[in-house]
């Protein structure tokens, strides 16, 4: 049975938008959200008020993860989200413990989040209301995050707490060390490429060689 009023027309189109967008790839999903071209975002995602979501480009949001923009979001570039965190602007404590957890309850308090360019958040971490993120911040999975974290830092923990900060230099290094661990072209790789026969057509050649050689003898 569908209700005919104005809350339900107000939630349907949000509701057909998540339904439809099941159906798609990551890209596909982002654009359908109204997101930037360059962002990505995986199956069962949801965005709340996506109107009042900012999010810079090259951004990728994980599986499960709920952002909450109704109070205000803003997301940095290069950033990820991670699978199943939960983003929220927004807070029902006060309307429940005074019982006026209705729809629409004036109890209901907003407060917007900014989470800065080139963050990782870890899967299944918290991000509470009025929260800002600084750039380059690593939030470690499982994590809650009540207050301010400043640039350049990883946090972790029940309430997050910073244990690690980090410079632009040691981010270059790291950078430096994983390029340096991958192949390059002139090194040997142990799979078949383009120009390697299969390992069957040279079994057969080389079968086929010692055949008639066979024969000339």
């Amino acid at each position: 049975m569908f209700l005919d009023d104005e809350r339900s027309r107000r939630l349907r189109p949000g509701i057909l938008t998540d339904l439809v967008g099941q159906y798609m790839n990551d890209s596909e999903r982002a654009a359908l959200y109204g997101l930037p071209p360059t962002t990505r975002i995986r199956e069962r995602a949801k965005i709340v008020s996506p109107e009042r979501l900012e999010i810079g480009d090259h951004c990728w949001i994980g599986e499960g993860a709920v952002l909450d923009a109704s109070g205000g979001l803003r997301i940095g570039e290069h950033t990820s989200i991670g699978l199943n965190v939960l983003v929220f602007t927004h807070s029902s404590w006060l309307a429940n413990m005074t019982l006026q957890n209705h729809s629409g309850s004036e109890l209901i308090e907003r407060k917007p989040i900014t989470i800065g360019k080139g963050c990782f958040i870890g899967g299944n971490s918290v991000i509470m209301p009025g929260v800002v993120i600084g750039d380059f911040v690593t939030v470690q999975p499982l994590s809650v995050v009540f207050k301010d974290v400043p640039d350049r830092c990883m946090v972790g923990g029940n309430p997050a707490r910073v244990f690690q900060r980090f410079d632009e230099e040691h981010v270059e290094a790291e950078a430096r060390r994983v390029r340096a661990a991958k192949p390059t072209q002139s090194q040997e790789s142990p799979w078949p490429t383009a120009s390697t026969p299969p390992l069957s057509s040279v079994t057969a050649s080389s079968s086929a060689t010692a055949t008639s050689s066979d024969r000339t003898a």
